[in-house]
């Protein structure tokens, strides 16, 4: 195997390479030994691309919605990168749906990138190492990133913790759609799509959403921002205008008031606090094998410390 020049690996994909963006994404999800440097260098790149996340409940048209996003995204002119997120497969570790094919339309434009990548365990509805592939294709040069989130439930959000821009889509069938998803999902949207809205129930869906906002607006100095709510049929490609206006539209409320640097800062933070939980668990592993954990922890069982004192003391060897 030849060495990895990072740099070069850089400048190919800033070129539009695929092959250049596909090799760093795969060296974040392997966590590369080399991966501070490939960090190093393209951070210098970064900041300019829009981040958007789609996630809701299972079934719902995630896929199809995304790959409605990017059609409408592309008619204007913008270089759009995708990252699919899906469930393992428990035997290989990798992405178990691949919703490339949902997308496979798209395979052939030079100004699309579309990547599954594999929860591999992680809760969230998100990959550990999605934040550093969004990091990838903001380097690169595409002007917006679509995460597309597996079927997320109450708990799992991580996703507005890492987008500018937070969609969550809900479709009428659904059963009590929004009641399951509400303590969790339903308040982290910046903007609400219905898709299958040429299904019966559609108007419930909007009607219940409407009240349900107009209970809990945002506000950021005293400006609100009260989230749109978008019909669409996402198979047919109706309601992606509309969609567009709607993202825009908040990007442009999250400039004018800061909270796109507010959201950004506490998205660098949240990654910068992440690297250095892991680098600390590493530590805490390699820490004589492991063993001294394991004699601590059955301190702990046979009372001679408390789980506060024994942790002070694991912190006190790293």
């Amino acid at each position: 195997m030849p060495p990895l020049d990072v740099p070069e690996l850089v400048d190919r994909a800033r070129e539009g390479q695929p092959r250049a963006v596909a090799k760093l994404i795969s060296l974040v999800e392997d966590a590369h030994p080399r991966l501070r440097e490939v960090a190093a260098a393209l951070t210098p790149y970064t900041g300019n691309a829009r981040i958007i996340g789609l996630t809701g409940p299972p079934g719902v048209g995630k896929s199809t919605s995304t790959s409605m996003l990017l059609t409408a995204l592309r008619k204007a002119g913008k270089r759009v990168g995708v990252l699919a997120i899906d469930p393992s497969s428990p035997f290989s570790g990798g992405a178990l749906l691949g919703d490339r094919i949902r997308m496979s339309e798209h395979a052939t434009d030079p100004g699309v990138f579309i990547r599954s990548m594999a929860t591999r365990g992680h809760l969230g509805g998100l990959s550990w190492a999605t934040p550093q592939a969004v990091r990838v294709l903001d380097a690169a040069g595409f002007d917006v990133v679509l995460i597309e989130t597996v079927g997320v439930g109450q708990s799992e959000v991580d996703v507005v913790k890492l987008a500018d821009t937070t969609v969550v889509l809900l479709a009428p069938g659904m059963g009590d759609g929004i009641q399951a998803a509400k303590a969790g999902v339903l308040e982290i949207a910046d903007v609400f799509v219905v898709n299958k809205a040429d299904r019966d129930g559609a108007e419930t869906v909007v009607r219940d959403l409407k009240q349900m906002i107009s209970f809990a607006r945002r506000e950021i100095r005293g400006q609100s921002w009260r989230q749109p709510i978008v019909p669409t049929v996402a198979a047919r490609g109706e309601g992606a205008e509309d969609l567009v206006r709607a993202l825009a539209d908040h990007h442009d409320w999250l400039v004018a008031y800061g909270e796109l640097e507010r959201r950004r800062t506490d998205r660098a933070a949240s990654e910068v606090e992440a690297i250095a939980l892991r680098r600390l668990r590493s530590e805490i592993e390699d820490l004589h094998g492991g063993d001294r954990l394991t004699k601590l922890a059955r301190e702990v069982v046979d009372r001679a410390l408390d789980p506060y004192a024994a942790a002070d003391k694991l912190v006190d060897e790293l």
